[in-house]
């Protein structure tokens, strides 16, 4: 089981990324897939999740109108877009599916 993920980076308050995860190794069409981030210092957070068919999403309040997630069932591949980032919004995001975690990427948001 593989989940990689890409994007984040560095964007200024008010910006958008676009995070991406690739899963391999498992049915992912059946498979919840999840996001979470953890601040420096802080514990990791849930922030979305969405069912396996794409239909029910949810998401932790300070995300709520900002963030949207997604995914693509043809491509084994779920997406966080965040857009109006804001400061508290750094941190390494990371996808989970599976019982299994992707990497880690770091969303940087500094002016």
């Amino acid at each position: 089981v593989q989940l990689v993920q890409s994007g984040g980076g560095l964007v200024q308050p008010g910006g958008s990324l676009r995070l991406s995860c690739a899963a391999s190794g498992f049915t992912f069409s059946t498979a919840v897939m999840r996001w979470y981030r953890q601040a420096p210092g802080k514990e990791r957070e849930w922030v979305a999740t969405i069912s396996a068919a794409g239909v029910v999403r949810t998401y932790t309040d300070s995300v709520k109108g900002r963030f949207t997630i997604s995914r693509d069932n043809t491509k084994n591949t779920v997406y966080l877009q965040m857009d109006s980032l804001k400061v508290e919004d750094t941190a390494v995001y990371y996808c989970k599916g599976n019982d299994n975690w992707g990497q880690g990427t770091q969303v940087t948001v500094s002016s």
